[in-house]
Order: structure tokens, then sequence, then C-alpha cells
């Protein structure tokens, strides 16, 4: 019988294999893990694909050519190179192996980097011997001997010496990509290459004379990536700065290519269901198709039934599979102004899995049922075989519901797309009721012409938007409700609450804008929401909606639930989006193995990683994140590397004890106004008040004060820019009085000027 079958063997995951190395002595060679898992020859193959996936994701490093070490464990001491310095000034290092970096960034112990035994001070590129220890907030390092200089790679642009004439000189410089950096690289003759003026570059650290701690040092270029004229430069310079790889391993390509277009073979025919799919005008691939239709049924009158169709992704992406492999390491397509590195071959990601216009393709869709008011009374999953009546855009489908149809949506208005407005006019209700956080936060677009920046817009908000929005939320909860029903794990996504130290910053700022937070009152989205409200008929209404928002916890992935709080949603995981995101091809594979869809859902191996798994592409998705805000930073830089010494209106979106940082209206350019250029006095963060307020008036510069800046640098290497301040201070706050200090040092500072002091 079943019962008395001897147990497999037990599945292979990342903990087991992280653990087995930590019991090996955290420097294991690959025999000496399989032996502490007890595995046989039929799982080293697994093994192998696991120790790769945990290199290549940071999880792993190589303290020789066949030995492996954990990530978060460091032996006592090592040979380290120092590579930055954190926002405190303090130096950043990391354990260096014969085959690269391996184990997390160590903070030097302060004072590490000052003079030692007469020479010169520690500094950025200094590769040294050091004691590791264990602390509260990670591991420290202190510095036993200094070894040279590291081969850390830094990359920016070359810039080729010239004479007062513009003529070419020997040499050169490198101008780090790095905004933190504080100094370029010196290029000698002999360290230049192949490079030219403008290249796009990495360059190592060049031992030599000693310069000064916190000096320009040497570098020699050792690899040229592209041009800085390239269109495509900020983009390249963003996938490098933060590990995003391009293209697919010959496996990957293999495997898409070999993949067949779906037949009906166990999939519903639902071809005769007109779904259609409403994306934007640029968009690439389609993964959602919608249709809606009055329910029939005579006990739900005036009710609707939603049909919301995903393409079936896991169908090509098997667990265990190359393909798999690479859409776990990357976590999620990036998405850059220009240009998309995808999760998936583009066979797959514009063809195969996209839902085409009057092609058949693979789903994976839900029925919902609503009634009246917009609550959903039941739901069904199917795997079926569809084809998209019609691929409209936003733009498109709006017009149309606004009485201006093109040709091609004017037959779709009255059989799809008034049904579909009108179902969502119900399902709206219950969002209404829901009452999820409500956050004004519009997005801009840049746009190109023959390849370069030729302005930023901001991006129009429909209601067709909103409708494709919250059939999406729906059917995301459609999936979290039926695997909790099935009693099968997955992979939740999740929004805590925010923080008691949040709560308690967010109520002692509301008072400086006249309005309070209760305590003792639930912590709710509807709550922030009365705020937002009430905060839409005072002028503060920017300063309070940036509050707000950096109130909010962030949004992760988790196996484990705790709900929701944006979205005010019990429960809530990712199934709309496989194309781009791997959490929605793991909720897509758990619904086929939980619903007996067929033989290709998750498996036993793929459930034990859900932990690993969860943490992986949440921090993927920072990073994609952190990429596509830097690529963004750089081209409108470049826009407006012609306009400086231009005036523009702005406002403040950060306050910090050294200037404040400005957001320009027109292009959403982001840049720094030092401290320097707000006036002569004194200026004091009130970290409470979100605000810099002047020791010697009490004038003061908040948090979402609308200003005028004069643009003084864009550097579109970098992204940076620096902005000085031409506005006047708002007034001191009612009930201010000098501090005993400020008046011992009145005459020390000089009296601020009023009206245009600023304007020159």
């Amino acid at each position: 019988m079943a019962k008395n079958r001897p147990p497999g063997p037990e599945p292979l995951t990342r903990e087991r294999v992280l653990e087995a190395i930590r019991k090996a002595g955290g420097n294991a060679q690959k025999r000496d893990i399989a032996r502490e898992l007890g595995i046989g020859s039929d799982q080293k193959k697994e093994l192998r694909h696991i120790l790769r996936d945990l290199e290549e994701s940071g999880a792993l490093g190589r303290t020789g050519r066949k030995r492996y070490a954990d990530a978060d464990a460091l032996p006592q001491s090592g040979v380290m190179d120092v590579l930055d310095r954190d926002a405190d000034g303090e130096l950043i290092a990391r354990m260096r192996g014969p085959e690269g970096y391996f184990g997390p960034p160590v903070r030097l112990a302060p004072g590490e980097g000052r003079l030692m035994r007469g020479e010169a001070a520690i500094g950025v590129g200094d590769r040294v011997l050091a004691r590791i220890a264990k602390t509260e907030d990670g591991f420290e390092a202190r510095v036993i001997k200094r070894l040279g200089q590291s081969a850390h790679r830094i990359l920016g642009v070359y810039r080729a010496a010239k004479d007062q004439r513009d003529r070419p000189l020997a040499g050169g410089r490198v101008v780090p990509a790095d905004r933190k950096a504080r100094h370029d690289l010196i290029v000698m003759p002999e360290d230049v290459g192949d490079a030219e003026d403008g290249d796009l570059v990495f360059v190592e650290l060049v031992v030599g004379r000693r310069e000064r701690a916190h000096g320009p040092k040497r570098g020699a270029i050792k690899e040229i990536l592209g041009k800085e004229s390239d269109p495509r430069a900020a983009s390249i310079l963003a996938m490098h700065t933060h590990g995003i790889t391009e293209g697919f391993t010959p496996e990957e390509e293999k495997q898409a290519n070999a993949a067949q277009k779906p037949t009906l073979k166990g999939r519903t025919d639902l071809r005769k269901l007109p779904l259609i799919t409403i994306d934007p005008e640029d968009a690439r691939d389609h993964d959602d198709a919608v249709y809606a239709q009055p329910d029939d049924d005579p006990k739900n009158k005036g009710g609707w039934r939603v049909w919301v169709a995903i393409a079936d992704v896991a169908a090509y992406v098997t667990p265990g599979s190359p393909l798999d492999r690479g859409a776990w390491r990357r976590g999620n397509s990036t998405y850059f102004p220009d240009r998309v590195a995808p999760m998936l071959p583009e066979s797959l990601s514009a063809d195969l899995c996209s839902l085409r216009e009057n092609e058949d393709r693979a789903c994976l869709a839900v029925e919902m049922v609503f009634d009246s008011e917009g609550r959903k009374k039941s739901h069904k999953f199917t795997r079926g075989l569809m084809r998209s009546a019609a691929k409209l855009s936003y733009e498109q489908a709006q017009a149309a519901i606004d009485g201006k149809p093109d040709d091609k949506a004017r037959p779709l208005l009255e059989p799809i797309l008034k049904p579909l407005w009108a179902a969502y006019a119900c399902a709206w209700k219950g969002r209404e009721k829901r009452q999820p956080l409500d956050i004004d936060a519009p997005e801009h677009k840049i746009i190109f012409k023959n390849g370069q920046v030729a302005g930023v817009k901001r991006r129009e908000r429909f209601d067709a938007h909103k409708l494709i929005e919250e059939f999406m939320i729906q059917a995301n909860v459609c999936a979290a409700e039926t695997l909790e029903q099935k009693q099968r794990p997955q992979i939740y996504r999740v929004h805590d609450q925010p923080s008691e130290e949040k709560i308690a910053a967010i109520s002692d700022f509301l008072p400086t804008v006249n309005m309070k937070w209760s305590k003792g009152e639930r912590v709710s989205a509807a709550r922030f929401n009365r705020i937002l409200n009430l905060a839409e008929q005072s002028p503060n209404k920017d300063i309070i909606n940036e509050v707000v928002l950096r109130t909010q916890s962030q949004a992760v992935y988790a196996p484990n639930n705790i709900g929701h709080f944006g979205l005010n949603l019990a429960r809530y995981s990712h199934f709309t989006s496989p194309i781009r995101r791997y959490a929605d091809c793991t909720i897509h594979r758990a619904l086929i193995r939980a619903l007996k869809l067929g033989d290709d859902g998750a498996t036993d191996a793929e459930e034990a990683r859900y932990d690993e798994t969860a943490e992986h592409i949440s921090q993927t998705e920072r990073t994609s994140m952190a990429a596509e805000r830097d690529a963004t930073a750089r081209y409108i830089a470049a826009y407006l590397a012609d306009q400086v010494g231009a005036e523009f209106e702005g406002r403040v979106t950060g306050v910090t004890r050294f200037g404040l940082f400005i957001r320009l209206d027109e292009t959403q350019a982001d840049g720094l106004a030092p401290i320097s250029s707000l006036g002569p006095q004194r200026w004091l963060h009130d970290e409470k008040a979100h605000a810099l307020v002047g020791e010697q008036t009490g004038e003061r510069f908040p948090l979402g004060m609308r200003v005028e800046v004069r643009l003084e640098e864009a550097t579109p290497i970098s992204g940076g820019m620096l902005f000085s301040v031409l506005s006047d201070p708002e007034p001191p706050q009612p009930g201010w009085k000098k501090t005993r200090q400020s008046m011992q040092t009145r005459g020390r500072d000089r009296k601020p000027q009023r009206g245009k002091r600023r304007r020159r």
C-alpha cells in the first residue's frame, strides 16, 4: 500500500544547502555539501543548479575555485577590500576570496580609517587584513594591516585631458557614475588603453604612490561598455550599477524556442468569449484580458459576471527548468524609460505568452460574480484557450466611452466596452466601502525623439486605468482565497501597517499643519484617507500627501499572511502579471496543483523554498525600482544639462540637516539645494516638523513648500542636480521663540535679507 512505501529523498532547498555549508565549516567543497546533505547521484544536478543560483543571487560566495561560503557567515579574519562609504562617512568593505567577493558588506569600526603608524589614512580602494566581529547591527571589521590597493571596479565615463585650446593631451580622468562618489579617478597615459573621450568604462584602482585619504586616486581602464553619447547610456549605466543582466543562457533560449503553440488538450475553449486587452499605448506584451456581462441569475438582480484571463506562463516555465531558474534569478522584468530588461525571452514574453489579438493563446482565467452593491459572491478558475477579440490602448478605450470612438473601438462600444464600464461602476461600490489607501502619486513619462530626451509629461490617469486595476485586484484576491480554501501554501503580497515610530512621527507632524492624529484610534487606511480628504482644501495638501506616503511600510512578498494594509484586504497574492513577475508564476503553479488543472503545477521542492523565494523576489523588486529611478534621473539630467542657470518652479520633497531635496513641477527632476543656498543664517533641522528652521528668525523651509529655484548643475553621468533656492522662507510658526543658544550666536550671524535677496 502507498502508506507503506519508503519515503522519497527530501527535497533540496536553498536553506538546506546553506545549512549544510554552515555545518561543513562555512568553507565547503561540493562533495562536502553533498555528504552533509546525504544525497545520491540523482540529486547532484539539482544541487549544482541551487549552488549556481545561490552564487548568482549573492547568497553564496566562493572562497576558492571549488569552495563555497555562506554570504551571511564570515571568518574571524581575512582579506577585505574597502569599497565605499556610508551616509555617515564610515568605510564599507567586503571579504575577498580567490573567486571574488563573498559575505555581506561590513562597516569598518569608527576610527579605523585614520592614520596608521605613520602611514596615510585608509580610504576607498584599499585592501586590508582585518579582524571580523559580530555586532547587534551585523558585522564590524578592525584593520590588522594594510595590504595595498584593491581591484574594485568603478563604473564611470572617461574624460580625455585637453589643453586650453581643447587639444588632446596624454591621459585623463574617469568621472564615477555614482553620485555619492566625491572624486574623479586620475588615469595616466599608460592606463588608458583603447578608451576614447566620452567612453563608458570600468576602471580599477592602481597600486602606486600613496595619495591622501580623501583626495583623487589613480585608476586603470579595464573595460569599455559603450559611448556616453549612446541614447541608451543612462539605462546601460543603471543596469551595470545595480547588477541587472541582459540576455538569456543558451539553455533558456533553447527551451523558449522549442515552445509550441497551445492546443485545446486539457483546456476549456474560451475562444467565443470576447475578451479584450487594454494596455499602455507602447506595451509590448499583454498578459491580461477582460470581459463583463450582466448576471442572468434571477437571484442576483443587477449583478455582474466579470472574466479576467491571464497568460498561462506556467505552461512554458515549468518548475526546475532553465527558464524557471533564470526567471527566479531575475525575479521580475525591469522597465527603463527607453527599454526593458525582460524576465523571459522575447519569443515567450512578446509572443506565445502574450495575449495577442486574434491569436489562440493559453490562459488561466477566473470568472467572478458580483452583486449589485459590488460585493463578490463567488468565483471559479479555468485553464483555457482564448483568442483576444481586440487590443486597445487606455486612451482608445476611454475616448470611446467618452463618446469619441475611433474606427477600431466603435464596434466594441456597445457589446464590450459599455458592459465593462457598468461592471466596473458596480465593483467600485465595493471598493468605496472597503476604503483602500488613496494617495495621489502622479506618474510621469519621458518623451524620446531620435533617441534623445525631448521632454517629460505627466501620465494621464483615466477611468480605463482604474477599471483594469480594480479587476486585477479582485482576481488577485480570488487567487489567494482559492489557495487558502484548498489549504495550499502560497506566496502572498503583504503590506504591514505603519510602525509605531512612524505613527508617532506623523502625530508629531500634523499639529504643525493644524491637523491632529487622535491617539488610541485604530490605525487603518480609511483613517489616513480622512486626513487626505481634509488636506484637499488645505494649502498644505502637498506636504500632507508626502508625509502620509512616507508613513507607509513597504509591500513585500511572504509565505505568511499578514494582509495588505494599503488595499485594506485580508488576503492578497499576485496572479495577474506572470510575464513580468516571478511571484505570479508561483501562484499560477500553485493554483494548477490545488485545482488539479494539469501535471505542471507546483512541486514539493518549489513549495519548500517559498520562504527564500519570497525574500529573493522582494529584493529583486527593490533593485529594479532603484535601477529604474536611476535611469530616469540620468535621462532627465541630460535633458536639463543645457539649461543650467534657468529658473524653475518646484516643491520640497525632502528635508535633511544638509539641505533640501527639490522636485521640479514640469519635469519631475529631483535635486539637492544645499543648506548654503538658503541664506546666511544658521539653519536647524526640525525632524518633527519636517522643516529647516532659521536659528535667528524662526523662518522655515518645510516639506511640501512651493519654491522657485535656479539650476546650478546637472550631471548626466550620475543623474545628480544642484539647485539654489530663490524663494523666501515661510514665516515662523506661531509661538516660536529664540532659544538661549540663538541669543548667544546672534552677533555672529548676519541678519537675513528680505524680498528678492536671492534673485540675482
